[in-house]
């Protein structure tokens, strides 16, 4: 396998670990905030259908599944810069170092998320959430990123 595919693959996997995590992490806040777990994850589609995609809490393809796909893009990119920054860590089974590239990345990500984009290109969590449950948002993108790049086969779990 090429290097290029081992990134690939490895962003893949740690992406997927990340947006599942990232999604759980907004559901329960939404959950316990506003008493909806699927309003955070609509406000992310307000990239596609602007603002008025933050005030739907049901569960519908054109909020919901908008906001989980553009989620898990936003997610899944920002897992592809840990493992070309940060995924030699893993391949050392470096947990700390893991750990604190997680950290980086993620601040980095809410840097650019609510500092640099246009407004429009915010993630939208903001729009449903206090800033205690972003950063638990962020938090969890953090341990996410190192824990998906960790567990990966031939890392530091034994390959299958």
């Amino acid at each position: 396998m090429t290097d290029y595919s081992k990134l690939v693959e490895h962003t893949l996997f740690t992406g997927v670990a990340a947006t599942a995590a990232t999604t759980l992490a907004v559901s329960i806040c939404g959950a316990l905030e506003e008493g909806n777990a699927i309003a955070p994850i609509n406000a992310v589609s307000h990239i596609a259908w602007a603002d008025k995609a933050a005030h739907q809490t049901d569960a519908s393809w054109q909020y919901t599944a908008v906001g989980l796909a553009l989620n898990a893009a936003a997610v899944t990119s920002w897992a592809g810069v840990y493992e070309v920054f940060c995924g030699r860590t893993a391949d050392r089974k470096d947990i700390a170092g893991a750990l604190l590239g997680g950290a980086l990345v993620s601040a980095v990500a809410y840097v650019t998320d609510y500092h640099v984009v246009p407004r429009r290109l915010t993630p939208g969590f903001e729009k449903r959430l206090s800033n205690r449950s972003l950063f638990g948002v962020y938090t969890a993108l953090a341990l996410s990123l190192a824990a998906g790049s960790l567990v990966q086969p031939g890392r530091l779990l034994p390959k299958a």
